[in-house]
């Protein structure tokens, strides 16, 4: 069946010189920095940054939460371990080349300044509240699911952080998922972690094992047979993330073996939402299949629909790739539009209470610890307890009394 919007170039066949490695930085121990618009520059010292926690740890390097103790700023300072191999100083660069182009952007974590310090690149940049994965469970440990609202705003911070770095600074992200997504108590929803980023050539790019395998789209875990693909791969990545912080678990069993991916990402159907789970159409929408309904109309030469919405049907989980939309047409569908044009869910309140919610749970636990009482397992990458969350909230009374809270 023919497919108008194929794209006309087969990516698979596409033969593109190596992307060019970002150029060679001179950094220093110490840089200028300004924390605000319209704030003055102040020169930072790596000696003057006073670590008051670890937010998190991977092959490459750490971050720590730091305060400059002559402003009293605190900020998020990733730590690169610079001289590991090729590899770690190719994604320390492209990252230090992704951050120093990100502050036109509200949708990317804003970028303070670099130095050098001990061999390793600390990387400073402004510090959030909490990412998204810690988030969404914390808000179905409360009692009740992400308003969709607040899914819907999300997204669309996402998208169109995601088109400012392919239409300003030629790059693809590689690795959407919820832990890449940051949240502060003022509402903002910024995306960060542009290690694995990829320079695009002629709108493609080539690196087949960068990013996190459980939100790889089907082109990509294919790695062989399809060596080149574009930015609707971090669209179907989008996809999984809604679905996974919409329905409160990944919507793939964990697999053993690289198999076992294979199949199921690749062989077998794409994630749906439930609609026992309550969302509007428009959110079913744009994550569901309907392509095939979209080609059996257009056979059929339905002149009077309209191309460019029916376009947008071909929604973020379509594992043919050349069936799934590019950010342009994302950003025109309704369920982001309506996002947009919403002023009544407040973001900021929201995050600020389930956040206090998680905090208070902690403290009144904490103060009503007794010692002949066994030991809880705490999991301090939730910031609180881990506790069981319920399988399924299917109630559209419970969406509705929780989003309402949080109505101007």
């Amino acid at each position: 069946m023919p497919n108008r919007f194929a794209s006309k170039s087969k990516l698979g066949r596409l033969t593109m010189p190596e992307p060019e490695s970002p150029p060679n930085l001179d950094l220093d121990d110490k840089c200028m920095m300004k924390f605000s618009e319209d704030g003055e520059e102040v020169q930072v010292r790596a000696q003057d940054l006073e670590k008051i926690e670890e937010l998190g740890r991977g092959a490459y390097g750490v971050v720590e939460k730091m305060r400059h103790c002559q402003t009293n700023t605190v900020m998020a300072v990733k730590r690169i371990h610079s001289q590991i191999n090729d590899e770690s100083q190719k994604r320390m660069l492209v990252e230090l080349q992704a951050c120093m182009k990100s502050d036109c952007c509200p949708q990317m974590v804003r970028f303070y300044g670099a130095m050098f310090r001990e061999g390793d690149v600390w990387i400073c940049m402004e510090v959030m509240d909490t990412s998204l994965d810690k988030f969404y469970r914390m808000c179905f440990d409360s009692g009740g699911p992400l308003p969709e609202m607040f899914i819907a705003k999300c997204a669309l911070s996402v998208v169109e952080g995601l088109n400012f770095m392919k239409e300003q600074m030629n790059l693809i992200h590689r690795d959407v998922k919820p832990s890449n997504i940051l949240l502060n108590k003022q509402g903002a929803v910024k995306i960060c972690d542009f290690g694995i980023s990829g320079h695009l050539t002629n709108s493609v790019a080539k690196t087949v094992n960068a990013g996190c395998k459980p939100y790889m789209p089907p082109e990509r875990i294919e790695g062989e047979k399809k060596v080149a693909y574009d930015v609707r791969a971090d669209v179907w990545s989008l996809g999984i993330t809604l679905v996974e912080i919409a329905s409160g678990s990944h919507p793939y069993s964990k697999w053993k073996t690289p198999f076992e991916q294979l199949k199921q990402v690749v062989h077998e159907p794409a994630p749906r939402l439930s609609h026992s789970l309550g969302f509007s159409d428009n959110f079913q929408d744009f994550v569901a299949q309907w392509y095939v309904v979209f080609q059996i109309l257009m056979d059929f030469n339905f002149q009077f629909l309209d191309v460019k919405l029916m376009k947008v049907r071909f929604l973020n989980l379509t594992k043919d790739y050349n069936n799934r939309p590019k950010y342009p047409d994302l950003l025109v569908h309704r369920f982001l539009d309506d996002a947009r044009n919403d002023h009544k869910f407040s973001m900021g309140a929201f995050v600020q209470n389930i956040l206090g919610v998680a905090e208070r749970e902690r403290e009144s636990v904490l103060q009503n610890f007794n010692t002949e009482t066994p030991v809880p397992k705490l999991n301090m990458s939730l910031g609180r307890f881990k506790t069981i969350r319920p399988k399924a909230f299917g109630l559209f009374s419970q969406r509705t009394s929780l989003s309402n809270q949080f109505l101007f």
